[in-house]
């Protein structure tokens, strides 16, 4: 008898759920479920965590950003897009979107986003532990919406989408372990960046990075940081940049002291670095001319 209820409570639950289910959600997943299988194979990211926020964030494939734009998972414009742009209302009045030749660029695109630095404490997860995942990248700042994580866990489990974690690779974890005393990372200006130390060379920090999942060449990381030339390397205790730098600080860091008094020894490169901004720009806030040598007593503006 108890055996009888217990299918029957399964049949019932079976039933409900298949009553709950949006068609429109089930053509998407069969639409797209090989490439989130390909990319979990490729880069280490739960097929259920892709086809859960492509569902979300595009609605099913039916937002105007995704029909448009074919961008299926809400990633904006931000400093190292190059590619092009498309300006919608959402956290703030017109903010800029990324526009994709196809859906499979946009799949490739989010990978290749969630490989930044900031989501790099997500690889350390198991690829089934969606659940996981999805608290990560609420936690990392993926999405401003409360209900995000819970959100993405409520579709997984309603389509059974953690069964193409299975077809995408199994357990495995992503190594973000490097041997030896690694940089910790560290937000400056809401910007991912480790602190330089004695010895440390451009090619040293890439290779560090690379044994931690974090794939930044020598000469990207040049770029980031400004450096006038490959022979070029900051001293210790400086920030060493993991991504390109702002035009100015963050007003919500710094509200008040967006003065900065400049000390002896301090130069232009040096107070950027500190505060996470280009060179450039921080000429252009002070009007100062390039060959402006900073004095200790002066002040100069930081956002």
């Amino acid at each position: 008898m108890r055996s009888y209820l217990i299918i029957l409570l399964t049949v019932l639950s079976v039933s409900l759920n298949a009553q709950r289910r949006n068609s429109a959600y089930e053509a998407y997943i069969e639409k797209y479920k090989d490439i989130a299988i390909e990319q979990m194979k490729e880069h280490h990211i739960p097929a259920s965590i892709t086809l859960a926020q492509g569902l979300l964030e595009s609605g099913a494939g039916m937002s105007e950003l995704a029909r448009r734009s074919n961008n299926h998972f809400g990633i904006k414009c931000h400093n190292d897009w190059t590619g092009k742009r498309t300006y919608h209302d959402d956290d703030r009045r017109n903010d800029c979107f990324r526009v994709y030749k196809t859906v499979r660029d946009s799949y490739e695109d989010h990978s290749h986003f969630l490989l930044r630095p900031r989501y790099s404490r997500l690889f350390k997860l198991d690829e089934t532990d969606y659940k996981g995942w999805a608290r990560g990248l609420k936690a990392c700042g993926y999405a401003t919406l409360s209900t995000y994580a819970e959100r993405l866990i409520g579709i997984i489990e309603l389509y059974d989408l953690h069964e193409y974690d299975k077809k995408g690779g199994g357990s495995r974890r992503r190594s973000y372990v490097a041997v030896g005393d690694q940089h910790p990372l560290q937000l400056i200006n809401n910007l991912d960046c480790v602190i330089a130390r004695e010895g440390d060379t451009w090619e040293s920090l890439s290779k560090e990075l690379k044994q931690r999942g974090i794939r930044l060449s020598a000469r990207k990381l040049r770029k980031y940081n400004e450096a006038p030339s490959k022979y070029f390397f900051p001293s210790a205790g400086t920030p060493i940049f993991l991504q390109k730098k702002k035009k100015y600080a963050d007003r919500n860091l710094y509200p008040k002291d967006y003065w900065h008094h400049i000390r002896s020894g301090e130069s232009m490169y040096s107070i950027a670095q500190q505060y996470g901004i280009r060179i450039k720009y921080l000429y252009k806030m002070n009007f100062r001319p390039f060959d402006y040598v900073p004095e200790a007593g002066d002040l100069l503006r930081v956002r």
